[in-house]
């Protein structure tokens, strides 16, 4: 071992052997914490060729069960996002592309600090089960083309404890070992193709465009080294996505965008990465048929249907979903108001975010407790006209003492200016 890190300090290219190496003794307890550590650290300060990364992605899939979807007919799609605010796609995507006839194997996160995690949302309904059998799995998607449940402790041993060692180490930030953990994830789950929802901006990890598209590229090599088909959608974070920010919250408004009633940049951003999806199906041939194929199941209440077949076979309670105010709530609500007249210039994401976490709504750590209904409901964003004293945004939190310290985020978050600003480009670029 000591020898791999003084190959990765000195900007040596690994070998398969010596990747296989270290992830076998690490999953094993028989390097320590301190050696993959140092090692992260090299790699952080040299980086690793695409090879390297895709060899790296190899082993670290193979550390544990692999789901194997091939006994399910069709070409079986997955999605990810680097994490966002407001991000809800994932519950309204996979049961709109399942609809369409493309089948979804859809293994997803919890939430960490100012970004939400979709199993946490699909928690906030009574009875949802996110944990299943590999065979249960299986078997919801062949059955009803869909399943979204969490990562069984059997996958991918090899991301769960590296990543763990990079956010105590300041290595998290690295496009090898984020390419590595996402598609690591991805390919031991069994999708054939994938689409990569790409956040750039204050409320995501990816700060500038060209961070992005270098990330990009590296999850596409590698998802071509492997034989997947990928592509990666470049979508911009600087202002929360939708109106609603906490998982409740997020569900409701996931479940008015299947009924045609959701806000215009999260319906877009939906119909896009969709139709993206269609086409790897082979269900549509281009994206711009994909999407309106999509418009229709949602019109149609299709899509919806299909949502709650998917919740009715993970356990979840339809009256729920037939009556989102059955959804958690909070014991007290606040409003924030504008304090001049004029037009919104800035919504920081991030700043919301943080604001969402301290009402309850999000983790400070992977033990912290989340309060499902807490949460922010944005009554204005980038463009809108305010008056002063109007209301911008309503809090909620079953604990009053977060509220003064989510208000000052809030206030720091909304810039206000005279003249209407241009409108912001939700998607960026799309990378095939």
């Amino acid at each position: 071992m000591i020898e791999i890190i003084k190959k990765k300090r000195n900007g040596v290219e690994l070998s398969k052997e010596d990747f296989r190496f270290m992830i076998d003794g690490f999953v094993a307890g028989e390097i320590p914490d301190y050696q993959i550590s140092a090692f992260l650290m090299a790699v952080y300060f040299k980086g690793m060729t695409e090879n390297e990364t895709a060899i790296l992605t190899d082993v670290m899939m193979r550390s544990g069960d692999l789901i194997d979807l091939s006994e399910i007919e069709g070409i079986k799609v997955d999605k990810h996002s680097t994490g966002g605010v407001g991000d809800k796609t994932t519950l309204i995507l996979a049961p709109l592309v399942a609809a369409a006839g493309v089948p979804v194997a859809k293994m997803s996160g919890r939430g960490l600090g100012h970004t939400g995690g979709t199993l946490d949302k699909l928690e906030s309904i009574k009875g949802f089960s996110v944990d299943m059998s590999k065979e249960a799995f299986i078997e919801n998607v062949k059955k009803y083309n869909i399943a979204v449940c969490g990562q069984n402790d059997n996958l991918v041993p090899a991301d769960k404890k590296i990543y763990a060692l990079r956010d105590v180490t300041g290595t998290v930030d690295n496009i090898s070992l984020i390419s590595s953990s996402i598609m690591s994830k991805k390919l031991a789950c069994g999708a054939d193709a994938i689409v990569v929802d790409i956040k750039v901006g204050e409320g995501a990890y990816m700060k500038t465009q060209e961070e992005a598209e270098d990330l990009a590229k590296m999850i596409i090599g590698i998802g071509s080294k492997m034989k997947r088909k990928v592509i990666a959608v470049i979508s911009a974070m600087h202002e929360p996505l939708g109106l609603a920010v906490g998982n409740a919250l997020e569900v409701k408004e996931a479940i008015d965008t299947l009924k045609g009633n959701g806000p215009a940049d999260l319906n877009d951003l939906c119909l896009q990465l969709g139709g993206h999806l269609l086409v790897l199906g082979k269900v549509a041939k281009n994206q711009v048929e994909g999407t309106k194929k999509l418009e229709k199941l949602i019109t149609s209440g299709a899509a919806f249907e299909k949502f709650k077949e998917m919740i009715k076979a993970q356990g979840g309670d339809l009256n729920v979903i037939d009556q989102p105010d059955l959804l958690p709530k909070t014991e007290f609500a606040q409003v924030f108001k504008s304090k001049k007249e004029g037009f919104i210039s800035e919504l920081n994401a991030l700043d919301i975010g943080m604001a969402s976490m301290k009402l309850g709504a999000g983790r400070a750590t992977k033990d912290s407790k989340i309060d499902h209904g807490a949460g922010i409901l944005l009554r204005k964003k980038i463009g809108d006209f305010v008056k002063k004293d109007e209301i911008l945004a309503t809090m909620f939190s079953n604990n009053q003492d977060g509220f003064e310290k989510a208000e000052r985020l809030i206030d720091a978050a909304f810039k206000i200016s005279k003249t209407k600003p241009r409108k912001n480009t939700l998607i960026l670029k799309t990378i095939e």
